[in-house]
């Protein structure tokens, strides 16, 4: 049995990430493929239980915390249902994966790159997307749209422009480091264009 592809979709918050994925997976899974769709940090009991914690407006989360935080939610996510998925055949679509980190953490919030990419490479195993989707939006547009959805805001939502802008600069610079990895997509098209571009993204996996 060949083993599955592993599709992470990344980008700022409002990117339409939710919605592609959902589109991704129903396009997939009429081609007869196996498709999961996941979520991070969540997917399994006690990832969705570091979800509430990390996202909470009424805690103080330091910025190193929160880095441990997201990569255990991601480790065990990745030894109760990704690895098993793939090695299974599925094909594993995730709602955000090690690059959020990367992006977030390790740039936005200065810890650096690299420390947080070696403890997502120790939580993860080194397990690595065979592809990555990156919804590309202009942080303001991101978060006009999450404005829109009359949601209360998590604790990263709060966070200020500069923030988000920080967020990414730093998803285009792993995107120019991993070319054949990371591919980009305009997220302010519509969302068949998205669908079909992400779909083009990973005709030679599918």
């Amino acid at each position: 049995m060949a083993r599955g592809r592993l599709i992470t979709i990344e980008g700022l918050d409002g990117a339409g990430k939710s919605t592609l994925a959902s589109a991704l997976r129903d396009a997939l899974s009429e081609r007869g493929r196996r498709v999961e769709l996941l979520r991070e940090p969540g997917g399994v009991e006690l990832s969705e239980r570091i979800r509430a914690l990390v996202k909470d407006p009424e805690l103080t989360v330091g910025a190193r915390a929160e880095a441990l935080l997201y990569a255990a939610a991601r480790a065990q996510l990745v030894d109760e249902r990704v690895v098993p998925l793939l090695d299974d055949g599925a094909d594993v679509l995730l709602d955000r994966y090690v690059d959020s980190s990367l992006a977030y953490q390790g740039a936005a919030r200065g810890l650096g790159v690299e420390h947080v990419r070696a403890i997502n490479s120790f939580a993860t195993g080194g397990l690595q997307p065979d592809r990555t989707l990156l919804l590309r939006i202009a942080p303001e547009d991101g978060r006009a749209r999450q404005a829109g959805r009359g949601e209360p805001a998590d604790r990263l939502e709060r966070e200020d422009a500069a923030f988000f802008v920080r967020i990414a600069a730093a998803y285009d610079e792993l995107a120019r480091a991993e070319p054949q990895r990371v591919r980009v997509l305009d997220a302010s098209a519509t969302p068949s264009q998205v669908l079909f571009d992400a779909l083009e993204a990973i005709a030679d996996l599918v």
